[in-house]
């Protein structure tokens, strides 16, 4: 069965750290862009971050640049995102996305996503 699985989401104080993972399986995430995404209450899912399937390339919506760090372990089949500095405008459900070729194509699975949620 093939599915992507997202983990690490959980409850942090501001300036607080998470490290999400988004886990591969039934198929190979090294021939894939993978991009993290977050919908938060009454708002519409956004891009947060993105890495080439080599690796080679990231990329990072304004709102999360120098705090969120994206990376790739294609031997474990599974991305990560680094979350530093989280403040509550961060709080969402996090979702992970194998993209058809580079981060700019249509997506081809979907994770079901994890919640974060930053709070004191």
């Amino acid at each position: 069965q093939v599915q992507l699985v997202e983990s690490g989401g959980g409850l942090v104080q501001p300036g607080g750290s998470l490290r999400l993972s988004c886990a591969a399986s039934g198929f190979t995430l090294d021939h894939y862009s993978i991009g993290w995404f977050r919908q938060a209450p009454g708002k519409e899912r956004e891009g947060v971050s993105c890495i080439s399937s080599s690796g080679g390339s990231t990329d990072y919506a304004d709102s999360v640049k120098g705090r969120f760090a994206i990376s790739r372990d294609n031997a474990k089949n599974t991305v990560y995102l680094q979350m530093n500095s989280l403040s509550p405008e961060d709080t969402a459900i996090y979702y992970c996305a194998a993209h058809s070729g580079s981060c700019l194509d249509g997506i081809h699975y979907w994770g079901q996503g994890t919640q974060v949620t930053v709070s004191s």
